[in-house]
């Protein structure tokens, strides 16, 4: 027996351990958690931290986006065809092609633009109609037309915060997360400019927060049919309880085919989450004990993840075209033309609707024509060709804010990514493909599958193509993910981290995000085109492929 003293121990001698047994001072492993802690983790208790915190990150993301957001006043880069494009959705359902001076008409308050014929377009609707919505609000003007990208992508802000919060079951990373996207240099611009790969940015990661949600019902649900389940093995033929309704992954599924409805590249992540979210459902089902966790899953789970994807998503696309299908009556064209083929029995806007996305398909598989900002995929993610969006180059000394006395000044918006942050994630990347490997980490598994959906089909498949690096915003909340997981691992566990090297982990936390935050403070005149003079725009400008 133990006497205590003071603050000392004295204790009888203690047995000599049994032959093969480790000895009786060696350490204790860690005892696995219990089954409702490993499948379903609770979230923190700080609730209304947990809300207030994400707030506050998306506030400085909006102020970021919606400062000063109509200038430059004119049509950024491919502004030209969608601002326009979204104006002939609102008022005739359609595209429809333009005078020659449309764009220099529209400044001009001028939108009587159209010719009445309708335009050859090769992308889908929806994220025409979304840039539409704000033309309907605030008036066919650049702020108009920036409105709704700089919604959704304040929106993203908060989700990125609130997705990586759960997956990590941490406040402080998610907000870390949300701050470093609400700086991010490229998903900044692409907020601030009617393109269309703003909105799809915003439709995949809501697809994916949904699947996420989706993930921790369905184990929770599992973790309780376990604990209610008699003891005792389990027959070699138990599959485990079906698991009922899941909306949230119905819910992804109609925000995929919004993704798919907006650009054709959203179709990768259609492949991707749902295979995921298959994945996710035999880990879990695997970590109840059942005997054939592959059979179960195909037999459970296999059928209703298609069904509440794939068909879902479909439905969705189809219905993004019902206008257009409306309308093609009254369409006219004059130099390209549809041929409905088919049978006679199909309705002929229908017929005409597959030999229009046969013509789309054409466009997009033979597209090579040259651009000085062309950029192949595989130079994407360290930001080796960023984007040019719009310049202007001889701004005369003494007028719009160029100094005077020295020579003239430039203006520029450049789609780049805060090079800290991107070239730290693609280091956060690698380690993600070790933690992936070794440890079977469910997070840095979804990470990876986010990047590679928007990255890996256009360095594989499409590297012959005029492509550009901007197409990039839609991995940047998953390159952004990488980096808080990263950031989490150096700060370590609050519980399972001495205090000193918590302290060094927080300050190599701390000095990564200030200088993310100072790239974006230097880069900040080419993000929104700012005046300035040549010299300083140059010093911007670190490699000569930035030019």
């Amino acid at each position: 027996m133990a006497r205590v003293t003071g603050t000392l121990t004295e204790q009888a001698p203690l047995p000599a351990p049994a032959a093969g047994a480790p000895p009786l001072d060696a350490p204790r492993p860690h005892p696995r958690p219990p089954l409702q802690e490993r499948l379903a983790p609770p979230m923190p208790d700080d609730r209304v931290w947990g809300w207030v915190a994400p707030l506050l990150v998306t506030a400085l993301a909006a102020v970021l986006r919606f400062w000063n957001l109509g200038q430059p006043r004119v049509f950024s880069f491919d502004e030209t065809y969608y601002a326009k494009d979204a104006l002939a959705l609102l008022r005739f359902h359609y595209e429809q092609s333009t005078v020659q001076d449309a764009n220099q008409r529209i400044l001009q308050g001028n939108t009587h633009v159209f010719t009445g014929y309708a335009s050859f377009i090769v992308h889908p609707p929806i994220g025409k109609w979304v840039i539409g919505l704000g033309e309907w609000m605030f008036g066919v003007t650049p702020f108009g037309w920036r409105f709704m990208p700089a919604v959704l992508g304040t929106l993203a802000v908060l989700m990125l915060a609130r997705i990586v919060r759960r997956m990590t079951r941490s406040t402080l990373l998610g907000c870390l997360a949300g701050l470093l996207l609400a700086v991010d240099g490229l998903s900044i611009v692409l907020s601030r400019t009617a393109l269309l790969d703003g909105p799809l940015a915003f439709f995949v990661l809501a697809a994916f927060g949904a699947l996420v949600v989706d993930r921790d019902r369905a184990r929770a649900r599992l973790a309780a049919w376990s604990a209610g389940r008699p003891s005792g093995p389990l027959a070699a033929t138990d599959r485990g309880p079906r698991l009922g309704w899941r909306p949230w992954r119905l819910a992804a599924g109609l925000l995929l085919g919004l993704a798919c409805a907006t650009k054709w590249s959203g179709l990768w992540y259609v492949v991707f989450f749902g295979v995921l979210t298959i994945v996710w459902d035999l880990g879990a089902r695997r970590a109840v004990g059942l005997p054939s966790p592959a059979a179960a899953t195909a037999r459970r789970d296999l059928g209703p993840a298609f069904l509440s994807i794939v068909p879902v998503a479909a439905v969705v696309y189809v219905v993004a075209w019902v206008p257009w299908l409306l309308s093609y009556a009254q369409q006219k064209r004059d130099d390209w033309t549809i041929h409905p083929n088919g049978p006679s029995w199909i309705p002929e806007s229908w017929r005409a609707l597959v030999d229009y996305h046969r013509q789309m398909w054409s466009f997009h598989t033979h597209l090579d024509t040259p651009h000085p900002y062309a950029a192949k995929a595989i130079g994407w993610l360290l930001m080796v060709r960023p984007t040019a969006f719009w310049s202007q180059n001889d701004v005369t000394a003494g007028t719009q804010g160029c100094p005077r006395g020295g020579s003239t000044c430039t203006q520029e918006v450049t789609s780049i990514g805060t090079p800290i942050l991107w070239w730290g994630a693609c280091l956060a990347l690698v380690w993600l493909l070790w933690r992936w490997a070794a440890a079977r980490d469910w997070r840095a598994g979804a990470v990876l599958a986010g990047v590679a959906a928007g990255w890996l089909p256009w360095v594989l498949f499409w590297r012959d193509r005029t492509i550009f690096t901007f197409y990039a915003v839609v991995v940047a909340p998953f390159m952004v993910m990488a980096v808080a997981l990263l950031l989490g691992q150096l700060l370590g566990e609050r519980e399972a981290t001495s205090p000193t090297r918590r302290t060094w982990g927080a300050a190599a936390v701390g000095g990564y995000v200030l200088l993310v935050v100072a790239n974006t403070a230097w880069l900040w005149p080419l993000l929104v085109g700012d005046v300035l003079p040549y010299a300083e725009w140059l010093r911007r400008l670190w490699f000569r492929g930035w030019i």
